[in-house]
């Protein structure tokens, strides 16, 4: 095995908990004495040891002399846990390949530095493209100070989520609702609009995948009018964003807070919709709708993803994307494909910002 080989069993070490350790990002790590794995660890999540600790504590003296694998940066400071930098010196280990250079002001390059100093001889950059995307929604959330934005879409040939009597169940199959269920468990938060509460009476949980986290559930309801008996409050965190004051009965409920805000011009400023969820530590955002909100934020041009299971089904007049003010093609929102699957008889396609 080759150097990209090891990296890539510590990227795949990191996959199985994305989404899972958030607001921290998601780290695998890989020990190689003599050729041969003899430590491998993940970060399981925020607060529990880093990955090169766990992979540490499995290598016991083989770490000595060893090369270490690692997606990202070694962190060089003390938070919930002490700095791994300091775990690999103390370990004796012989070199450290880094895919990524953390960006966090609080790390970057200095872990590096620290295992240079030490007299360890360091390379970074090696499977750079694959662990940038494994924690592009980290990256955005340092960089950016706001969580990373998914618009998730299930809708049929012709653009419909549903029909003009707002009927939407199903338009995708069983094996389109298992990735989409997937999904949500890589989010930190899945947020909606009233109407689809009202409608639905969605759940707004990861069933259909194996997860030990719930994300957090988010309600735009500027009047307040989402039932109290909906299923979003049966299980787990809601937050609702409402223009009410009053807001009494639906405080007495278990995990909800309630955030109050002003219209304008009859809607939420999403802007500060997002920059309330990161103060809260949503790193990730899936938006799963309805088409008005869906709408709501292409128009304010907050996205980064956008996922589309589209089913092999024409639905004609229904609800689905609204006005995004374009009177010209030049003036279309264009994105990338970057990814395409076949899904039962469904496909499933995967954009990003351009």
């Amino acid at each position: 095995m080759n150097h990209s080989d090891f990296m890539k069993i510590a990227l795949s070490l990191a996959e199985r908990r994305k989404g899972l350790t958030h607001p921290n990002p998601t780290v695998g790590c890989v020990i190689v004495k003599d050729g041969k794995v003899v430590g491998r660890g993940y970060h399981e999540r925020a607060g529990k040891p880093h990955a090169e600790v766990v992979a540490l504590q499995e290598a016991g003296e083989k770490a000595r002399g060893s090369t270490v694998y690692v997606t990202l940066e070694p962190c060089s400071h003390y938070g919930k846990t002490p700095p791994c930098s300091d775990a690999l010196i103390k370990a004796g280990v012989k070199e450290v390949f880094v895919a990524l250079q953390d960006p966090n002001p609080l790390v970057s390059g200095k872990g590096i530095n620290r295992l240079k100093e030490a007299g360890i001889k360091v390379y970074v950059g090696l499977c750079e493209e694959e662990a940038r995307r494994l924690n592009e929604d980290f990256f955005l959330y340092i960089r950016e100070k706001r969580p990373y934005i998914t618009l998730k879409m299930a809708q049929s040939i012709d653009g419909r989520f549903a029909t003009l009597t707002g009927d939407s169940k199903w338009i995708t199959s069983e094996e389109s609702r298992r990735l989409a269920h997937k999904l949500r468990a890589e989010a930190s938060a899945i947020l909606v609009g009233v109407g689809t509460v009202i409608s639905d009476d969605p759940q707004l949980t990861v069933r259909h995948v194996k997860t030990d986290k719930q994300p957090l559930k988010v309600i735009l309801d500027p009047n307040l009018d989402t039932p109290l008996s909906s299923k979003v409050f049966k299980e787990g965190r809601t937050i609702i964003f409402t223009s009410r004051r009053e807001v009494e009965e639906i405080k007495k409920l278990n995990d909800v807070e309630v955030i109050n805000l002003e219209l304008v011009n009859g809607a939420f400023d999403l802007q500060e919709v997002v920059r309330k969820l990161y103060e809260r530590e949503v790193m990730h955002l899936m938006v799963e709708g309805g088409g008005y909100t869906i709408t709501s934020f292409l128009r304010a041009g907050l996205f980064d993803r956008v996922c589309v299971f589209q089913a092999p089904k024409f639905i004609g007049k229904g609800k689905g994307v609204g006005d995004l003010g374009v009177r010209r093609v030049s003036e279309s929102i264009t994105l990338k494909l970057r990814e395409f699957k076949q899904l039962s008889s469904d496909v499933y396609l995967e954009y990003v910002r351009i």
